[in-house]
C-alpha cells in the first residue's frame, strides 16, 4: 500500500473581520499577512466596508447578520477542533456582533488572542460607534491576551492624551495596569520626530520599536497587518517581544513597498519584505 507523504501542517491562524473592498486593509489583509508569514490563514467576516469612489472615498458600512457569523465560527471551530489556539479580532462594528464573536471564543481556550481594537468605523453613526467601543472593552478587552492599539484608540483605552513618545510609554502602561495583556501601542506618523515608534510592554519588558518614518501620512492595512503579524508569530511559538519585533520590520517593508490606487491613501503590501 502506498501512503502519500505531507509536509508537517502550519500554524493555524483566524481572524474575525470586516471585509475591505479595495484589499488594502480588513480580513484581506490579515489573510494576506498570514500567508507571507507561513501560517494557514482562515477569516469569519463580520462585515462588509467599501469606500464611495463617488463621496470622498468615505465608508459605506454593511454588517454581517450574527447567525451567518456564528454560523461561520461554528464551522471554524468545528473542523479544527484541537488545533485552534490563535486568533486575532478586528473591525466588530456592533455590540450584538461583538456579543456573537465573544460567546464563540468562550466555547474554547485560546493561547493567544490578539485584539486590535478598531473603535471607530466613518460609516457609523456616533452614538452607535460609541455603544460598540464600549461593548468592545467589555466583552472583547477582557478575553485578549495582546492588544495593538493606534494612537487614538490607546487614548480611548488609557484615558490619556497622547502626544510624545513619554505618553505613549505611559498610556501603554495604563492599559496594561487596567487590563493585564501585553501592548503594543502604535504611534506611527503621529508622534514627531524622524522615527515612527510603537511601544511594547508586557507588565516586566518596555521596549521602544523604532524605524524611520516612510513619509508623513498613514498607510491604509498597516494597524491590520502589524496585528496580523503578530498573531502570525506567535502561532508559530514566538514570545511576544519576538512576535512585536518582527511585525514592526514586516509592516515597515510593507509601507516602504506600499501600493498606490485612486484612493487618496496608499495601502500596505504583505508582499514588501520579498
Amino acid at each position: 500500500m502506498t501512503y502519500l507523504t505531507t509536509a508537517p501542517r502550519p500554524a493555524i491562524t483566524l481572524t474575525i473581520a470586516g471585509s475591505e473592498a479595495t484589499g488594502g486593509a480588513g480580513a484581506q489583509a490579515d489573510l494576506k499577512t498570514f500567508q507571507e508569514l507561513n501560517t494557514y490563514g482562515i477569516v469569519a467576516l463580520t462585515c462588509i466596508v467599501s469606500f464611495d469612489p463617488k463621496n470622498n472615498w468615505n465608508h459605506r458600512f454593511v454588517p454581517v447578520d450574527t447567525q451567518v457569523i456564528a454560523d461561520q465560527l461554528e464551522a471554524i471551530q468545528g473542523c479544527y477542533n484541537g488545533s485552534l489556539d490563535t486568533v486575532k479580532l478586528g473591525m466588530m462594528g456592533s455590540p450584538t456582533t461583538i456579543d456573537t464573536v465573544a460567546g464563540a471564543l468562550k466555547k474554547q481556550p485560546w493561547k493567544n488572542v490578539v485584539l486590535d481594537p478598531v473603535l471607530i468605523c466613518k460609516g457609523q453613526e456616533p452614538g452607535h460607534a460609541l455603544d460598540t467601543d464600549q461593548a468592545l472593552k467589555s466583552n472583547l478587552l477582557p478575553l485578549a491576551t495582546f492588544v495593538t492599539p493606534n494612537h487614538f484608540e490607546a487614548e480611548q483605552l488609557s484615558g490619556l492624551s497622547i502626544n510624545s513618545e513619554n505618553d505613549l510609554i505611559a498610556a501603554a502602561k495604563k492599559i496594561h495596569e487596567d487590563s493585564g495583556v501585553v501592548v503594543l501601542a502604535k504611534g506611527g506618523v503621529r508622534i514627531a520626530g524622524e522615527d515612527a515608534v510603537d511601544v511594547f510592554y508586557d507588565g516586566h519588558t518596555l521596549e521602544v520599536l523604532r524605524e524611520k518614518k516612510i513619509g508623513d501620512v498613514a498607510v491604509s492595512g498597516a494597524g491590520c497587518s502589524l496585528a496580523a503579524a503578530v498573531t502570525a508569530e506567535l502561532a508559530k511559538g514566538a514570545s511576544p517581544l519576538e512576535a512585536a519585533r518582527t511585525a514592526k520590520t514586516f509592516v515597515t517593508a510593507g509601507i516602504r513597498n506600499r501600493v498606490a490606487g485612486a484612493t487618496p491613501f496608499d495601502a500596505l503590501w504583505q508582499g514588501g519584505r520579498r
